[in-house]
């Protein structure tokens, strides 16, 4: 479409806004694009904000293409016809609603709730912040149909948007997430969206909620013993002025342990997140303070959970007494390495239990499993496919607990989504469990490696925005499935997995095999070497994401720095091969 099409095409959807009843300030802003800003006026229209299968998400603003009080409610109309439409034999009809921090999230979770009041369902609405997986606890607690939380998770201030849940508990997936886009898309002006501002059907909820949460969190404690005996652990926590701030420091004292040090400074909600760059615990930057205050008190762990709660960073000390970060994947390895092998311990593995991980997770998470004869599934990223994998087995087998690289962990069944409220307390317990054998987590890391093989995994994000970098990413994608690489670094490619066309292409025998598993648009390139490189658009946020995973055999501790440096030289090599800039 030519530029002048598409000004033509914007300025008569801004003008189409301004004759549909909205609020005199979304009038104004929407004026003052018209007027003098008509780069951002085609930013803000020029489509309408997808309502995808995990929802909303978008930067905050006036707009089809932004998250306002609009386009949740359109969404959240949306979703209430489908309900209706799936569940029009209840008499009643309840969803449940939480809210992070952010900017605008308390208004949006307000909003949502009216229109489901207006369209007569039920709405409990959480009092204040609540983390995202107390959300899902409550939808099976309270018996909903539904649930919605209000979060951008770890994007930048500007972001907000929409999570949408089914009664499992878990983030809505197939054949479901299509339904509800089709019923969204019918809501095509906002003269179709119902409000009730008397709130009618709303429900405030809060405390009682927390108890039983608290109360089913504490029931995965393996070894309270031990956590008597190391009750003085020293735990840095930080919530990064997000909905962990109650939660996560009560349920490590309902644990046991006494020694939880706070950082002041970002315990205080704050949507604007003010010390941090970016609230998200997989960046560096976003523990800083945590670690500055960790090194004053001599602690053993810190633990950094993003604004809504459901992913937690780690930092520990290493074999020179420094503290460095963890990534989604060491900490994967040292929980589900925990808790299996505790499982084994106190005799609970029966032969039916299983762990789930991503498909770009680390590896040594099936080698850990296959040692103890647990079974294992890999899923598509997005923790809504482990809740499913978890939805089939119920009640036929036992899920310990799975994880993704992402920073987001979950154990026992009465939650469906990560959870950080929850892996906060594991992980402290897994500290204080690996402290009674007299090492470190640093230490039981390396240990874990020798024994399975030393796994190394590195991310790399390419944020491409606007318009012009949703194109980028797309041929990006189209390039890399159409003209894909024979060698990388000088190890040819053995497997192509094309998670779109879900077909294994074997690059030795020209044989193909099928993907058993949703179409997803995700490539992955298997070399001889064993190394795994995943790259994907992310669905939530204008980045094309790449993920490697190298292996090398270590054999004492003594080794490790030096097949450490020799694993970061051999990412460093892919990427230059790869030409990732």
């Amino acid at each position: 479409m030519a530029d002048r099409e598409l000004v033509q095409q914007v300025r008569e959807k801004a003008n189409k806004w301004l004759k549909s009843g909205i609020d005199q300030e979304s009038k104004r802003q929407i004026e003052n694009l018209l007027n003098n800003d008509q780069d951002e006026l085609i930013e803000s229209f020029y489509k309408d904000l997808e309502f995808g299968t995990g929802g909303l998400r978008g930067i905050m603003g006036i707009g089809t293409n932004r998250v306002n009080i609009y386009t949740v409610g359109m969404a959240t109309q949306g979703l209430s016809n489908y309900l209706k439409q799936q569940f029009s034999e209840m008499k009643q009809i309840k969803v449940a609603i939480a809210y992070d921090s952010r900017n605008n999230s308390r208004l949006f979770a307000e909003k949502t709730a009216s229109v489901f009041s207006a369209n007569g369902i039920k709405a409990y609405l959480f009092e204040s912040l609540r983390p995202t997986p107390e959300l899902s606890f409550a939808i099976r607690h309270l018996k909903c149909q539904s649930g919605v939380v209000i979060t951008a998770s770890h994007n930048p201030k500007e972001y907000n948007g929409y999570k949408a849940y089914w009664d499992d508990g878990g983030q809505i997936i197939s054949p479901h997430d299509k339904n509800i886009i089709a019923e969204v898309q019918k809501i095509n002006k906002i003269s179709d969206v119902l409000f009730d501002t008397s709130m009618k059907n709303v429900e405030i909820i809060g405390e009682k909620t927390d108890f039983e949460y608290v109360k089913e969190l504490v029931k995965l404690s393996l070894n309270p013993e031990i956590i008597k005996k190391h009750k003085d652990l020293k735990i840095v926590y930080t919530p990064i002025h997000g909905s962990g701030v109650n939660l996560v420091p009560r349920v490590l004292k309902e644990y046991g342990f006494e020694n939880i040090i706070s950082v002041q400074e970002q315990n205080i909600p704050d949507g604007n997140f003010p010390t941090v760059k970016s609230p998200n615990p997989e960046e560096p930057a976003a523990l800083q303070m945590a670690i500055e205050k960790a090194k004053k008190v001599n602690a053993d762990i810190v633990m950094a959970t993003d604004p809504d709660g459901d992913r937690v960073g780690i930092a520990v000390k290493d074999l020179k007494g420094d503290f460095v970060l963890l990534n989604g994947n060491q900490t994967a390895a040292l929980l589900l390495n925990y808790l299996i092998s505790q499982w084994k311990e106190k005799g609970k593995l029966k032969g039916k239990e299983y762990i789930v991980k991503t498909i770009v997770t680390s590896e040594i998470l099936t080698e850990i499993a296959q040692k103890y004869k647990v079974e294992y599934f890999d899923v598509l990223t997005g923790f809504k496919y482990i809740a499913d994998i978890i939805k089939q087995n119920e009640g036929k087998k036992k899920f310990i607990g799975g994880g993704e690289e992402s920073y987001g962990y979950l154990a026992g069944e009465f939650v469906r989504d990560k959870d950080a409220v929850m892996s906060c307390a594991l992980i402290a317990e897994t500290a204080a469990f690996i402290k009674n054998q007299n090492k470190t987590l640093y230490e039981a890391l390396i240990d874990i490696y020798i024994e399975f093989g030393f796994y190394k995994e590195t991310l790399i994000s390419l944020v491409r925005k606007g318009k012009s970098g949703d194109e980028e990413i797309k041929k990006m994608m189209e390039d890399y499935r159409n003209s894909p690489p024979q060698t990388i670094n000088n190890s040819n490619v053995m497997l192509i997995h094309d998670f779109l066309k879900q077909k294994t292409f074997d690059q030795i025998s020209h044989l193909r095999y099928d993907i058993n598993l949703p179409k997803s648009d995700v490539l992955q390139f298997i070399l001889h070497d064993g190394t795994k490189i995943s790259i994907r658009p992310s669905g939530t946020e204008p980045k094309i994401k790449f993920y490697f995973g190298v292996k090398e055999k270590l054999d004492k501790r003594e080794d490790f720095e030096k097949v450490n440096t020799l694993l970061d030289e051999k990412i460093k090599n892919i990427i230059k091969s790869l030409n990732i800039k």
